[in-house]
């Protein structure tokens, strides 16, 4: 079976994340389930650079009223199509903004010329190539299934994942008729949406199958609290809704094989942890002592319930705890975040910014990693902090609440207990994880334990990859 995947990001070649990681991994993890999988991604110009030998497979003369042309190329094990349209996406900045933070004014043409490339691959096919079905992420790639719909390749099956609801692609009414979609496409049951237009409503109503990124998120967006306002839309096709957990491409995040860190370790040598510690103090400019030692890895905004850690760094260098944070976001919350880290220095460190090999680092030589989200579809951090014995301290949501099991006094004495799990929006629930996580960290054979058990976990994408397999054979198999 042949799949065309359309994303706007891609690990390793552009990552701002969750996404680029599930974008890179679940193509090869197809593959042992006789899956074939092209990737279409935009032509950045961190992307560009990396293809080597490129093939123009298809060309444009006026894509949106730019030229364009899709490239084919491998880049390691990744088969890519790369869409090479230089008026919109050989500009500086990310791949959503400018460098000043601010999106970029015409991304509503940026990501339909995108969609509308992969709608007509999945009609006309590449040369000796053909998808038998298309995958499409998220709102920047959601309007595919809307071309396909509407348009020549309506009998190719479409699967729209949602990462996040809460981003959604949410521009004015007075763009419809420059997408080039027909006029019955207006219209609730279309793009349309509270009267503007609906980038990824117009894919969830268009697609063969929506697939989260966990069950819990699955229901959680179904209620009006999580919904986001498409929770209508959603509950009307929850025969087609499915929740599937991301995984976790092992060949990248492996304790005992990371060349991103001091000294590998498995399970068996958590011993080897400590030089990763030591290194980690002093990137960090932190004490080296032996006190539990917290770590973010996160954007820094509301959704991640990274104010929430503000109300909470006082009481966490009081029970003794030290804390290194990585990440970006919100101006007031990283202004916030700097200010701990010279309020109390030693015991709290911050560095604003993205940086891959740290991230490795960090979960190598933290103790525990707070993820204290208002809503969460999957999660990765705490998976990989699982992975290297890095203790998650999670909000019981989402996927988080799928892949944590709570240190309870039943699951500590079972061997069973992975991390510490407290109420999702509380505030003073993540007081209390806190100096759980510290009481628990001081009995060494019961914090030991819980490393253990989680590295021993299989949050691989062996399972999640034969799930994706039986849903899109199902989806060809109706078509048929």
């Amino acid at each position: 079976m042949q799949v065309l995947s359309v994303a706007s990001e891609i690990y390793p070649l552009i990552k701002t994340g969750g996404l680029a990681d599930v974008a890179g991994a679940l193509p090869g993890a197809l593959i042992a389930h006789g899956m074939g999988v092209r990737t279409l991604v935009p032509g950045y110009p961190s992307v560009l650079p990396r293809l080597g030998k490129a093939k123009a497979v298809r060309r444009y003369d006026a894509l949106f009223g730019a030229p364009a042309a899709v490239l084919a190329a491998r880049v390691g094990e990744l088969d890519l199509l790369v869409l090479d349209a230089p008026d919109f996406f050989a500009r500086e900045g990310g791949p959503y903004g400018d460098p000043a933070g601010g999106e970029w004014g015409d991304n509503w043409k940026r990501f339909a010329a995108l969609s509308r490339v992969g709608a007509d691959i999945a009609a006309e096919g590449l040369k000796g190539w053909r998808p038998d079905l298309v995958h499409a992420h998220d709102w920047q790639a959601a309007m595919t299934a809307a071309y396909m719909r509407f348009g020549p390749a309506h009998a190719v099956p479409k699967v729209v994942t949602i990462h996040n609801l809460a981003f959604q692609g949410r521009f004015g009414a007075d763009i419809f008729t420059h997408l080039g979609l027909p006029p019955e496409a207006w219209g609730v049951d279309g793009v349309e949406y509270y009267g503007g237009t609906g980038y990824l409503k117009a894919g969830l109503v268009s697609a063969d199958a929506i697939t989260t990124v966990s069950p819990t998120y699955a229901d959680e967006i179904r209620s009006s609290v999580h919904g986001m306002g498409l929770d209508g839309l959603i509950n009307g096709r929850a025969d087609r809704l499915h929740g599937i957990l991301n995984g976790v491409d092992t060949a990248i995040w492996d304790p005992m094989a990371d060349p991103l860190i001091i000294k590998p370790f498995s399970a068996r040598t958590l011993g080897g942890r400590s030089a990763n510690r030591r290194a980690l103090e002093a990137r960090f400019a932190l004490d080296r002592d032996d006190a539990p030692l917290f770590i973010i890895v996160s954007r820094l905004t509301w959704q991640k319930g990274m104010d929430m850690v503000m109300s909470a760094i006082d009481h966490l260098v009081g029970q003794g705890g030290k804390l290194a944070v990585l990440g970006s976001g919100d101006h007031p919350l990283e202004g916030a975040f700097l200010a701990a880290a010279d309020r109390h220095r030693g015991r709290v460190g911050t560095q604003i910014g993205y940086d891959e090999p740290l991230s490795h680092l960090m979960q190598a030589g933290a103790d525990a990693i707070l993820i204290p989200s208002r809503f969460e579809p999957c999660g990765l951090t705490q998976l990989y902090g699982l992975r290297y014995g890095c203790v998650p301290v999670v909000a019981r949501i989402g996927g988080l609440a799928d892949t944590v099991i709570d240190a309870n006094e039943a699951a500590v004495n079972a061997g069973a207990a992975t991390g510490i799990v407290f109420p999702s929006s509380d505030p003073l629930g993540l007081h209390g994880a806190i100096t759980r996580a510290v009481r628990l960290h001081a009995n060494k054979a019961d914090w030991r334990a819980m490393q253990k058990a989680g590295m021993r976990a299989d949050f691989s994408w062996t399972h999640s990859a034969a799930r994706y397999a039986e849903l899109f054979r199902a989806l060809v198999r109706e078509a048929e």
